[in-house]
This record gives structure tokens, C-alpha cells and sequence, in this order.
């Protein structure tokens, strides 16, 4: 529930965007959220204000500030209230960064949203080039980069941060992300329809950059000066960054399951072929026996690659669940470039018959060996690499007929309508009649 305190309600949407591409006069609704910021509310939004002028020179036709008070214990509302042009929407209590920033664009009239913190460390004087760059370069959403260039106070520690936040979501959706987790941006009012759901809390700007990733959407990255807050940082360096990592990682399982599961699940059969390559190095050299580190590695070795191509296997299901899902193809591809462009998922069929035709050889040369005497201390290296084989290649081999299915329901209703409009297109009158039916009248037989 909010309150507002200024202005008046918005009763729905802004005026009507122009057509894709390039927006014409449009009118940007800048979000404040503000939660006790007594001491910084008033000059930012003055420098705000003192845009308008610049904003119109690169096509704005008007610009609006909404400050959404998130629960203040301080003078932040009743300062708020005060300003001149300022439009206060109240929360009686803290609901979060996000739900601030979204209690803003549900009251905004924009064609163009536009939010930035309230304490001062993203400059408002970059607004007008945010929003040229979603006017004439087609954008859904234009960012204000921390890590493009600019001059930067930002904390070392938080530095790292955003570092490790901007290598993750770009490794995910294959796109160079610089700085994710910006909390100044522009965006089409359009956009929200496919960036939607996202969070309440200070994770919002992050899921935001990965859900544009994987959505396809147009985004720019701008470089932009940072500088040192006013009063007291609301970031917990460790409770948001934890929070920040998992919906990185949920949100992208919602695209694209395979591009994390797959990842983990190749990296577990790699340490299992590493194991398993220096264990027949080691059977070369003539040892045959191990010691606890031996046992220990054998174990893991058989469990990690097990794990690796059943979490593997998974995440390729779930990839075509989430297609059907949005009833849309789903990216397949590992990596951007090189042998994990393309899924490995189709030759599952072929990978599973040959990996499990092998542990079946070694179990079968075990036992002839067996039966010519050989002490099970000699056997135990194939009738384990027997069971690696046949367990793996039994899963690829499932995992192949269960994608297949549901390949086949993913793409059942876009067949289903190529089909129906070519039946219609043949069914034409006049055209090409059935057999054994009259031509439609007026028309010549063919």
C-alpha cells in the first residue's frame, strides 16, 4: 500500500510511445528512492530539476520527479514534501530498494523511466545522455557504467563486487556486462513487460541486467563518475552480496538452466577424467595397490562423473521445459564461441551407446581375465571404469530420449500452424481443388 502525498495519481499509461526504434518527445519520469536521506534528498533532487533544460535539447518534453519515501524514521518525507516540481509517494513502512523504485514507475506518466539514488553518488547531469542514447539508438535500457571509464570512489571492496557480479551475469548470457548492479539507468516504459517480475530489495538492479540479457533486450552501457555517498552505506557487503549471487543464479535458470548446470556438471566430469587418466598412468608405472588418498580419489572420481553428466543431462531438460515454457527456442550453447557454441545435447544418443558399448567390453575383458587367473587386485581398475562407463552412457542415453520429447512437444504448435496454413493455402477456392471435387464456380479447372 502507498500514500501519495503530492501531485496527483496517475490513472495508467503514459502517452502513446512512438514505434520501435526511436522515441519522439518523449517525457521521462525520474524514480527517487529514498530511505532516511534527510541530508542528501534535497540537493539531488534540485540537480535533477536543474536537467530539465539539457533534457529537452536532446528531445525530452518534459520531465517529472516522483521521491518514494521507503519508510523513513528521519525528515526525509516532510523535506521531500516541500520541494517545488517533486511528486512524494509514501510507503508506511520499509518495503525495499526495489519495491521503491516500482511503487514509482506504476505512479509515473513517462514514456521514459529513469531512477538514481538519493544519496548522491550517481550524477543526474548524465540523465539526458542516458536517455539520447534510448531515444536514437534504439535501447530498452541505457546504464550508467561505473566500471566504463569514468572517475570512480567507489570502495575497493565493492569494487571486487561488481567485478565478480559483471564476470558472472556476462559468462551467463553471453554479452559483456560491465557493471550490473548500477543503480542509475533509463528505460523504455515498453520494457517493463519483459523485465518483470523483480525483486524488492537492493538485488533489483542486478536481476535486471540479467534478465535483459537473457530477454534479448538492447542495452548501453555509458560511463559515469561515482562518488562517495552521503551518510552511512544501506549495503551489507556480505548478506547482499550472497543475496545478489543467488538471483543472478535463479534468474538465469529461468532462461537457461543448461548455461549454469552444465557448466558445473562439465567441470565435475573433468576432475573425474583427471583422476581417472592418472590412475591408468599409474597402472602403467606397475603400481597396484592405494592408499587412503588412492581410495579416496577412485571414489570421487566415480561419483563426480556420474554427477557431472546426470547435472548436465538435467540442465539440457530443463532447457526445453523452459522453452516450452516460453514458448520460445532456448539458447543451448555453453559458452559464446568456440566447441560449447553448440549443444552437445544432440549427440547425447550416439555418445551414450558408444561410452556404455565400452564399459560393457571392459566388464566383459574383466571377466575372461578373471577366468584366466588374473587376482581381482588386478581387475578392480576395469570393472570400475566398466561401471563409469555404463552408468554414464546409460544416463546420456535417457537424457537423449527424454530431450528428443520434449523437442517434439516444444515445436508441436509451431508445426501445427505451418501446417494449418498451408493445408489453408491449398484449400483455396479456385485454386487447387480435392480430388474428385468440382471446381469452385467461376473458377478454371486446372
Amino acid at each position: 500500500m502507498v500514500q501519495l502525498e503530492s501531485g496527483r495519481l496517475a490513472s495508467g499509461a503514459g502517452e502513446e510511445p512512438a514505434r520501435e526504434g526511436q522515441l519522439i518527445s518523449p517525457l521521462l519520469s525520474v524514480v527517487i528512492p529514498a530511505l532516511n536521506e534527510e541530508d542528501g534528498i534535497a540537493e539531488i533532487v534540485r540537480r535533477v530539476l536543474a536537467v530539465e533544460v539539457p533534457l529537452k535539447e536532446v528531445g525530452v518534453r518534459g520531465l517529472e520527479v516522483i521521491v518514494v519515501d521507503d519508510g523513513s524514521k528521519d525528515r526525509t518525507a516532510e523535506i521531500s514534501a516541500g520541494l517545488p516540481g517533486v511528486r512524494l509517494i509514501r510507503h508506511p513502512r520499509n518495503l525495499g530498494y526495489g519495491a521503491a523504485i516500482k511503487t514509482g514507475f506504476r505512479h509515473a506518466r513517462g514514456d521514459l523511466f529513469a531512477f538514481l539514488d538519493a544519496d548522491g553518488t550517481y550524477p543526474p547531469e548524465r540523465l539526458p545522455e542516458l536517455c539520447s542514447a534510448a531515444m536514437r539508438q534504439g535501447a530498452a535500457v541505457a546504464v550508467g557504467s561505473r566500471r566504463s571509464g569514468a572517475a570512480s570512489r567507489m570502495p575497493p571492496v565493492r569494487r571486487l563486487g561488481n567485478f565478480l557480479w559483471s564476470g558472472l551475469v556476462s559468462l551467463i548470457g553471453h554479452r559483456r556486462c560491465a557493471d550490473p548492479a548500477s543503480g542509475m539507468r533509463v528505460l523504455r516504459r515498453s520494457a517493463l513487460a519483459r523485465l518483470y517480475p523483480l525483486p524488492d530489495g537492493l538485488n533489483f538492479t542486478p536481476v535486471m541486467s540479467t534478465r535483459c540479457m537473457h530477454e534479448g533486450l538492447e542495452v548501453v552501457e555509458l560511463p559515469i563518475p561515482y562518488s562517495e555517498r552521503r551518510g552511512r552505506s544501506k549495503l551489507s557487503v556480505v548478506r547482499d552480496g550472497t543475496r545478489f549471487l543467488k538471483t543472478i543464479l535463479w534468474t538465469s535458470l529461468e532462461y537457461n538452466p543448461v548455461k549454469i548446470l552444465g557448466l558445473i556438471g562439465l567441470v565435475l566430469f573433468g576432475v573425474a577424467g583427471l583422476i581417472g587418466l592418472g590412475l591408468i598412468l599409474a597402472r602403467l608405472q606397475g603400481i597396484t595397490t592405494l592408499g587412503y588418498w588412492g581410495v579416496l580419489s577412485v571414489f570421487f572420481a566415480l561419483v563426480a562423473g556420474v554427477s557431472g553428466v546426470s547435472i548436465y543431462s538435467l540442465g539440457v531438460t530443463f532447457n526445453f521445459l523452459v522453452a516450452l515454457f516460453h514458448r520460445r527456442p532456448v539458447r543451448q550453447g555453453l559458452l559464446a564461441g568456440g566447441m560449447f557454441e553448440r549443444s552437445l545435447e544432440p549427440s547425447f544418443g550416439w555418445i551414450g551407446v558408444l561410452t556404455m558399448t565400452i564399459g560393457t567390453a571392459l566388464a566383459a575383458t574383466a571377466l575372461l581375465l578373471g577366468r584366466a587367473g588374473w587376482e581381482l587386485s588386478r581387475l578392480w581398475l576395469w570393472l570400475l571404469g566398466s561401471a563409469l562407463f555404463f552408468l554414464v552412457g546409460m544416463q546420456l542415453l535417457i537424457s537423449w530420449i527424454v530431450a528428443r520429447v520434449l523437442e517434439a512437444l516444444a515445436e508441436r504448435e509451431e508445426l501445427i500452424q505451418r501446417e494449418i496454413s498451408d493445408e489453408a493455402a491449398l484449400q483455396a477456392p479456385g485454386l487447387f481443388p480435392r480430388p474428385h471435387e468440382e471446381p469452385a464456380q467461376g473458377a478454371p479447372a486446372v
